[in-house]
């Protein structure tokens, strides 16, 4: 696998969004190394978002969100949930890409123990939270730079054109529900909701 390029994340953010599909999220623990390929992915953004949480401008919580671009912005979710994004734009505008699902590669034995789950892949990393609780990501990856270890994406080194895309309605939101800014390898078995 290839590191991906600093120039990945510094574009519009629907286009990360798209591009990160089929790259690989990876994680190196004590227990060992898991690793999946992105599945899904939906885009928030800065200007007309309302569930963006930069619309209405930076806070603690979603400062990360506003730095470099390629950095991880995790935060917590319905009081028991890690959701991990990865920070795109110029340093300062606040918009990321939600990492929804991973189809599991390596680590399953690992993956499945984090999870509590003892047969079946498909339930591993179908949704952020899951996703979050497979690859032990909490919020102190919150700014962390997915260039370096322990977590970082990398790419397959494949031609892009073995992947199509879905682009759907975003689900899990109460605001800026018409926007098409979900994006899924079509048909995949691995998303959280086809």
């Amino acid at each position: 696998m290839l590191s991906l390029r600093n120039d990945l994340f510094n574009q519009a953010t629907e286009s990360v969004a798209r591009t990160l599909l089929g790259c690989y999220l990876c994680r190196e623990t004590e227990a060992g190394l898991v690793s999946g390929i992105i599945v899904e992915t939906e885009a928030y953004l800065s200007i007309n978002d309302p569930a963006c949480h930069a619309s209405r401008g930076k806070t603690r919580r979603n400062a990360a969100m506003f730095g470099s671009p390629g950095n991880a912005y995790v935060y917590f979710v319905y009081g028991k949930y890690y959701c991990f994004n990865v920070v795109t734009r110029p340093e300062g505008i606040g918009e990321a890409v939600l990492i929804r699902a991973v189809e599991p590669v390596e680590g399953i034995d690992i993956m499945k123990k984090r999870r509590g789950i003892s047969s079946g892949i498909t339930e591993l990393a179908s949704g952020p939270g899951k996703l979050c609780q497979a690859f032990a990501i909490d919020k102190s990856f919150d700014g962390h730079n997915l260039q370096e270890k322990p977590l970082y994406l990398a790419d397959s080194g494949e031609p892009d054109d073995r992947i199509r895309v879905t682009a759907t309605l975003r689900i899990g939101i109460t605001s800026a529900q018409d926007k098409m800014l979900r994006f899924m390898v079509d048909g995949n078995k691995f998303v959280s909701r086809r």
